[in-house]
């Protein structure tokens, strides 16, 4: 069966940016339909291709994410146009869109060769890197390209490591024997076959390798088979106004502040591995289902709401750590871990990490028994466990004295909790705990209770 190629459509406010018409590009090159910023703006739409990637894109907790994906996102956002995401399965197709004009841009981490700046300006340049071969670590590692000879070497098609294996197969002799992989498989996947056995060697480029290896220490990547390479963004040569807004966008300090917080993102902890840590058995909605029934009954809760909570404090991995140092898969904070009896050992195991929390959860609910409404009490438990029960209650105090209900959650306490951002509100006589910027935990409850409605309708 084909695979499709899904379309991700997110609307942004219409802004008119003016600029030049296009000009006859050369036939052998480009045909006479591409269009320009100008035709771009008309369509309201900025037409995008990517792959999906551990930098580029992909779905994590019901969120699109990725390095590529989060600046071509601003660079709509900064033209005031439609982003429209189309996805390849390989490089070559998305050049051939854009060379067809079905796409404006190629928001990709693509390499620089002589026949792309024939026929594209790269634009948005990221840091050089170099291919390296991808093996296993060991006294069998491979320490010169000459033992290649007589290897089988994974590659997909027609890509830029392709290109790559056969010039360096015919630099040695011509005995290398190239696999190629299917195109459903990407770099990441390759490498993830190289961890795990499945093949012995793959071509990578360095950055992408050494970010595989955080995640995996059994992978070596120190044998470079090439040289530095330029890489970025690909548009067409007609394109001129397009890469005048570009080059102005890239410019800009807001600009050059996200690239580099989204380098660091991205290319440093991709949260893209997450996904791969946890292993959820089919037809699960986590692979602790059964600890959350066992001890959802203790504070008469429905299991998929405290997997609810699982999901978004640590996507079920039991071993993550947050920078401000909550554990386990229930992401619990030091000092309260350490009250509800779980130490620097215990914290990591999955069932006392969830049966903890529990407790927690409890001792909320006792904090919150005067809400006699149980599903307006689960609100507040849910905001209390993402931010601490004093901001819940300043914010609590604060609706009873500026006449909301100081018991409902929606549009009265989450108001006044976003307005603890404030000095009118967070010096206000009532409020005990001073500043807080409540927006994320605002974001918590929501998000959490919009999980529990999904996990409902799956079970």
């Amino acid at each position: 069966m084909k695979k499709q190629h899904p379309i991700f459509l997110l609307t942004l406010s219409f802004f008119l940016f003016a600029a030049c018409g296009i000009k006859k590009s050369d036939e052998n090159v480009l045909t006479e339909s591409i269009t320009d910023l100008k035709e771009i703006v008309k369509s309201d739409t900025l037409r995008v291709a990517t792959m999906y990637g551990s930098t580029s894109y992909f779905l994590f907790r019901d969120e699109l994410l990725g390095f590529d994906y989060e600046m071509v996102h601003n660079l709509a956002n900064y033209l005031r146009l439609n982003l429209e995401i189309k996805i390849a399965r390989t490089e070559k197709e998305m050049t051939q869109w854009l060379v067809d004009g079905d796409v404006d841009i190629v928001a990709y981490n693509t390499i620089e060769t002589k026949d792309l700046k024939k026929k594209f300006y790269f634009v948005l340049p990221q840091p050089d890197s170099h291919q390296v071969l991808v093996q296993t670590m060991g006294a069998n590692a491979l320490a010169d390209v000459t033992q290649l000879a007589g290897k089988t070497v994974y590659v997909k098609a027609n890509s830029i490591y392709h290109e790559r294996l056969k010039s360096l197969n015919e630099e040695i002799g011509g005995s290398i024997n190239i696999s190629l992989a299917a195109d459903s498989l990407s770099t990441d996947d390759l490498i993830d076959m190289v961890a795990d056995g499945t093949i012995i060697y793959t071509f990578a480029y360095h950055n992408m390798a050494m970010l595989h290896k955080i995640y995996n220490k059994t992978i070596d990547c120190h044998l470079e088979v090439g040289f530095d390479q330029q890489n970025g963004w690909l548009i067409r040569r007609t394109s001129h106004d397009l890469r005048k807004a570009i080059e102005k966008w890239t410019k800009l300090s807001d600009t050059e502040h996200l690239q580099t917080n989204l380098f660091h993102k991205y290319w440093e902890k991709s949260p893209f591995f997450a996904l791969r840590k946890v292993k959820i058995p089919k037809g699960a909605i986590s692979p602790y289902d059964h600890f959350f029934k066992k001890y959802a009954p203790l504070i008469n809760w429905d299991w998929r709401l405290l997997a609810s909570i699982a999901y978004h404090e640590s996507h079920f991995d039991s071993q993550e750590v947050s920078w401000v140092g909550a554990a386990g898969v229930m992401q619990l904070m030091p000092r309260t871990a350490e009250n509800f009896g779980l130490d620097k050992d215990t914290k990591f195991d999955a069932e006392k990490n969830i049966e903890a929390s529990v407790q927690y959860i409890k001792s909320l609910n006792l904090a919150f028994r005067r809400i006699e409404n149980n599903d307006e009490r689960v609100k507040f438990i849910l905001a209390a466990y993402n931010s601490g029960p004093a901001h819940i209650l300043d914010a609590m105090a604060l609706a009873g004295k500026y006449g909301k209900d100081p018991h409902l959650w929606f549009n009265n306490v989450e108001y006044f909790l976003l307005k603890k951002s404030e000095p009118q509100y967070y010096n206000d006589p009532v409020v005990k705990y001073g500043y807080f910027r409540g927006r994320e935990t605002v974001k918590y409850v929501q998000n959490t209770l919009e999980t529990y409605k999904k996990y409902l309708n799956r079970k």
